[in-house]
């Protein structure tokens, strides 16, 4: 454990906890949506977010380069507004593992809330109670073991990040060179011992997020 993995292995966490965090942000309202209303596009906005589980990662980093990128849509944009960019930092980094992470969350949380018994919300609402009220006191608490277990995938997923990693944040030894981006110079580069010790301990840990994540579904809260 050098400093070098040690400063891989605090900025997976600090990336990962940082993109669960925009993953709760964006992701439960929109399982909630897709869950709870029937409208035309919904089918296809889930489709859309589910697309970088099943896209190449490299073409999810291409997407992400189009839209943060120097001449980017929302990259150009924020570079000529400010003078920064997020490319090849941490902060672009989270976004790419937020992206890839995204579709779990929804996928878990969009499961749990459709599981809410119906009468319990039509009970909410006969009682007087906004849907609003209803969402935060009763549809969400009884979908919570699968929204803890959503996050702890989230989270398990984000430090798992590669892909739109290495394409939107790159591979900067000691800025933007994750435990998965580490591993791939290590092995590149014929280190044997440094990528053994670093996969051992990525896989002790992505072991403990799975079964915490299946122990949290399934326990009575």
């Amino acid at each position: 454990m050098n400093e070098g993995i040690l400063f891989s292995l605090h900025l997976s966490v600090q990336v990962a906890v940082f993109a669960t965090a925009l993953v709760l942000i964006a992701g439960i309202p929109a399982a909630y949506l897709l869950a709870r209303r029937a409208f035309a596009l919904r089918e296809l906005i889930d489709a859309l977010i589910t697309l970088p589980l099943v896209l190449p990662p490299t073409v999810t980093g291409y997407y992400l380069i189009v839209l943060f990128g120097r001449n980017g849509l929302i990259g150009g944009a924020l570079e000529r507004l400010t003078g920064w960019t997020v490319m090849f930092t941490w902060q672009a980094a989270v976004i790419a593992s937020a992206v890839v992470a995204l579709p779990l969350m929804v996928k878990t949380a969009r499961a749990a809330i459709e599981s809410v018994d119906r009468n319990l919300i039509d009970a909410s609402a006969t009682l007087g109670h906004s849907e609003l009220w209803t969402a935060f006191r009763v549809t969400l608490p009884l979908a919570r073991r699968g929204i803890i277990a959503g996050t702890v995938l989230t989270f398990a997923r984000a430090m798992g990040e590669f892909g739109a990693t290495l394409m939107l944040a790159g591979n900067i030894p000691g800025r933007t060179d994750t435990m998965p981006l580490a591993i791939y110079s290590a092995a590149a580069g014929g280190d044997r011992g440094r990528a053994n010790a670093m996969v051992l301990l990525f896989t002790a840990l992505s072991a403990f997020f799975l079964y915490a994540a299946n122990r949290l579904g399934r326990r009575d809260w």
